[in-house]
């Protein structure tokens, strides 16, 4: 079962071997004209035209920026983005294991290293069977014996495998496809226990399109020459791990399920599409469903997933309609080899070598572009962060994660949410009710940071000493029965939705929270130790965007109390729309790689978290100097220094392919456009560098977006 969607800080887009523990390049930037060749920018003293320049502050105050990392033979004018880090750019190397590196990554790499040391600790002691040093110590240990993973080979699949063998009709395929959710596979219709979009103190079990193992539907549509390429490395991959499995057929079975996903594909929404939370509201109950989808075997589907008759909602109406139609249609024959094969795609990882090699070679060297397989000791800890991501959370705050930290994060939080009161009532295109509206939303915003004040209770969760895939496979369960278990009790809003020692950030709609892992909570994001203008730009920005969600192109349909209310006035929806197309009109002119533009109708809610954030942290960073001037440190200016603590956090280096990837899949423009997009919308950014016409992030001031 899949866990909730969140609107995070930074994509995650997971295309790995299909199913692991359920837990959640050169660009080219399009120039605004160059009608003059302005001058070198430099920092102060020498100061551009129009730059403030203030008085220096003792030689002790430290500034936060990674000066090594900037190029100045770039003006910030032209490309922000690489005056920040255009020599960390040139300089840096994106590891042969990974598809991209930046500073996310960095901060994810030390996370797992801390983490890496205290499993090493539980593994290496002899703890008593059922406590939590016993259940991450034999999970860790059983993730590194190679040899016990390549004698057991494919037998622990063995008794799916059978089930799956003995499939004779319809009715079986829709009862495995309820089954095989409790194995973390999900296909081709996936199931996870949300709250209720409109009743937000209940939870539902939610229904979503899934089945495809390419990332997204146009790797199997889309005829340009990439696409193409990608689907016959799709073919041979499933008539390899077939192969390896022993099926005797296992070329003629790849083009059978070849076809199928191409089929599914076609059903898919697009993910624009599914961007828009009132379509994809759908609340029935069995009879609704039944006129909704006449062709789907409900019964069958919810015995199979033992799931209680209920209310339900179906994110895509006519995908289940066509799925039920060519489940149907398309031989059983065509659907035992299609769950053979998605049976073994997903537990790979944790199978014999030759399973784990093909896996790694379609999903990671082919998809996007990664040269080696990461360090076993690594997947462990990832396998293990869905697994029990809340026990290696407690260990890792514990040694990594202060009260003082928390602390003057929330003095930061204090500060932006003044700012973005105040931006509310300055707003001259929405009305006075609506603008109430949004200050009681705004009110009711939860704030988390670092971990949860309740931890999460392992104590069903059976790990036995060197058996890999079972553990797996009982993590999968235990984390089914944990949600099915949520049905039908009062909604637990102390939940965290995202493990400590994750990078990331996120805002969630039915709860209008903003959540803070602690492992974010470092340099570059935030630093006690320096001046704070560096820590507004970076964390505060962070910040913002994430309680921007809350008022983006989705989370503005969510009232204060979480649920999918429409509480704007017709005027003011028009005018909010008509600022977000004109963003997304922005994104859509930039070309990334090759042909290949950005889809700014699918970035539209990340981009206003940034284009908003950033104006917001702007904002509460002037609070915070309480009219006091701003010290220049390392010849930068307060301002300056805000707006390269932004371009510091977003320096990142993508595989071609990965970066086609991100474009098509997910919803988060790529690093250079989050920096330099945003920047040039927002007029400080203008009075802090002096830009003028001709320089190349120049906007006319009516071409600039403001949406908060």
């Amino acid at each position: 079962m899949t866990k909730v969607l969140m609107t995070l800080l930074c994509g995650a887009v997971t295309v790995g071997a299909a199913v692991s523990v359920r837990s959640v390049a050169a660009t080219t930037l399009a120039a605004t004209g160059a009608s003059r060749q302005p001058a070198k920018f430099q920092p102060s003293p020498v100061a551009p035209d129009a730059v403030t320049v203030v008085p220096a502050t003792p030689p002790t105050a430290k500034s936060g920026l990674d000066l090594t990392g900037f190029d100045t033979s770039v003006r910030p004018q032209d490309d922000l983005y690489r005056y920040g880090a255009g020599k960390w750019l040139a300089s840096t190397e994106i590891p042969a294991d990974k598809s991209n590196y930046g500073s996310f990554t960095k901060l994810n790499d030390d996370a797992e290293a801390a983490i890496h040391g205290l499993v090493e600790k539980a593994a290496a002691s002899k703890s008593a069977t059922g406590t939590d040093a016993q259940k991450l110590g034999d999970f860790y240990a059983s993730f590194l014996d190679t040899a016990a993973v390549a004698i057991a080979g494919i037998r622990p699949l063995q008794p799916e495998l059978d089930r799956i063998a003995k499939l004779q009709s319809a009715r079986d395929v829709y009862g495995y496809i309820g089954y095989n959710q409790r194995l973390g596979i999900g296909e081709p219709l996936g199931m996870a226990v949300t709250q209720d979009a409109r009743d937000s103190e209940h939870y539902l079990v939610r229904l979503f399109q899934s089945g495809l193992t390419m990332p997204d539907r146009d790797y199997y549509l889309k005829n340009d020459p990439k696409n193409v390429e990608f689907r016959a490395q799709f073919e041979l991959y499933v008539a390899k791990l077939l192969a390896i499995s022993g099926q005797s057929d296992a070329q003629s079975a790849a083009k059978r399920i070849a076809a199928l996903e191409t089929r599914i594909a076609n059903a898919h929404w697009t993910k624009v599409q599914n961007r828009d939370p009132v379509k994809t509201y759908n609340k029935v109950d069995l009879a609704a469903a039944h006129q909704m989808a006449p062709d789907f075997n409900w019964p069958a589907f919810l015995i199979g997933a033992g799931l209680p008759v209920g209310q339900f909602d179906v994110h895509q109406p006519s995908y289940v309609q066509e799925l039920g139609r060519f489940i149907n249609q398309t031989p059983i024959a065509d659907w035992r080899v299609y769950f053979r094969f998605k049976l073994l795609d997903a537990y790979a990882p944790y199978l014999a070598q030759p399973y784990e090699d093909a896996a790694f070679d379609f999903h990671s060297r082919v998809l996007r572009g990664v040269k080696e397989q990461q360090p076993r000791w690594k997947r462990a800890i990832q396998t293990m962060d869905g697994a029990m991501g809340e026990l290696l959370g407690k260990l890792y705050v514990e040694q990594n994660f202060t009260p003082e930290a928390k602390q003057r994060m929330l003095q930061l939080v204090g500060n932006l949410l003044k700012a973005f009161d105040h931006s509310i009532d300055d707003l001259t295109w929405m009305g006075t009710a609506t603008k109430a509206e949004a200050k009681k939303k705004l009110a009711k915003i939860t704030i988390k940071i670092g971990y949860p004040d309740k931890w999460r209770d392992y104590t069903a969760l059976r790990v036995v000493p060197g058996d890999l895939l079972g553990n797996v496979q009982r993590a999968n369960d235990f984390e089914y029965q944990r949600q099915l278990n949520q049905l039908g009790k009062p909604v637990d809003r102390s939940e965290w939705l995202l493990t400590p020692q994750t990078v990331n950030a996120y805002y969630y709609p039915p709860r209008n929270e903003i959540v803070f892992p602690a492992a974010i909570l470092r340099p570059p994001f935030y630093d006690q130790g320096v001046d704070d203008a560096v820590n507004y730009g970076a964390i505060g920005a962070v910040i913002g965007h994430e309680m921007s969600h809350g008022f983006d192109d989705q989370g503005r349909q969510f009232d204060g109390d979480g649920n999918l209310r429409d509480w704007w006035s017709a005027e003011d929806a028009t005018h909010f729309r008509e600022r977000a197309a004109r963003l997304s009109a922005q994104y859509s002119s930039y070309t990334v790689i090759d042909k290949l533009k950005l889809n700014g109708d699918l970035t539209l809610g990340e981009n206003i978290g940034d284009l908003s954030g950033l104006a917001m942290a702007y904002k509460a960073w002037q609070v915070s100097l309480n009219g006091a001037e701003s010290p220049t440190i390392d010849g930068y200016t307060g301002a300056q220094r805000f707006f390269f603590g932004w371009a510091q956090i977003w320096r990142r280096k993508y595989r071609d392919d990965e970066l086609r990837m991100r474009v098509v899949a997910d919803p988060h423009s790529p690093s250079e456009f989050r920096c330099n997009v945003i920047a040039s919308n927002l007029d400080a950014y203008y009075e802090a560098f002096g830009l003028q016409p001709g320089d190349k992030l120049y906007r006319p001031p009516a071409d600039r977006v403001k949406i908060w």
